[in-house]
């Protein structure tokens, strides 16, 4: 299927479709609606058709799509099946948790290591990822010819490491620190923000809580 220009929004839903189609057991029904998966994702029936029209030409009226071919069509999409080498600065708590993290795999990302400026953490490693001396950024994203860089350290230091990873040829950054990034048109941030996460799960306890 020929490449369509897909906003932000649909990215973000079309893993929650590929993983609910994933955890739909082998034996199930070979075929799924657009009506069925949208009811199942407690979302719009027209949206989910359009967003499942744009990955995927294999839809057919009164029968749906072929579950398997619209996982596999997914996945080749999202350029799952393409191995994406990533590293990662900032090797603290969150940063060695994600280091462990083995479903990473699953959706093409894969950490080829970790870098720190602590001395005492260099040359140590964490789920056999190894952890290495910031010196040694240059010459990993070099070799290993590195795309994707992830940002764990605190955000004093984030703006630092992403002109960093930018200058030794990074094009997209997953950021975790709390704080807005400056970067030049081309690169691509994509940013974990734990305190808007957090505010919509308050806003949505108070309304239960208070009516408000």
């Amino acid at each position: 299927m020929a490449q369509v220009k897909i906003s932000k929004s649909v990215l973000k839903r079309l893993p929650a479709y590929l993983a609910y189609l994933k955890r739909l057991p082998a034996d199930d029904e070979a075929y799924i609606s657009a009506t069925a998966l949208a009811a199942a994702l407690d979302m719009g029936e027209v949206q989910v058709r359009k967003d499942l029209a744009m990955v995927s030409d294999g839809g057919r009226p009164k029968v749906g799509y072929h579950r398997q071919s619209l996982i596999a069509d997914m996945e080749e999409f999202l350029g799952y099946n393409n191995a994406n080498n990533a590293v990662l600065v900032g090797a603290g708590k969150l940063g060695r948790a994600l280091l462990g993290y083995g479903g990473f795999a699953e959706y093409g990302l894969n950490i080829v290591a970790a870098f720190d400026s602590d001395p005492n953490l260099a040359g140590s490693t964490e789920s056999g990822k190894p952890i290495l001396a910031m010196e040694q950024l240059p010459g990993v994203c070099r070799d290993r010819q590195i795309l994707i860089g992830i940002i764990t350290v605190p955000a004093a230091q984030a703006q630092s490491v992403c002109d960093q990873l930018i200058a030794h040829g990074i094009k997209a950054i997953w950021s975790f620190a709390p704080v807005h990034l400056d970067v030049p048109e081309g690169i691509l941030v994509q940013y974990e923000n734990m305190a808007t996460s957090l505010a919509v799960l308050s806003k949505h306890l108070s309304t239960q809580i208070n009516g408000f």
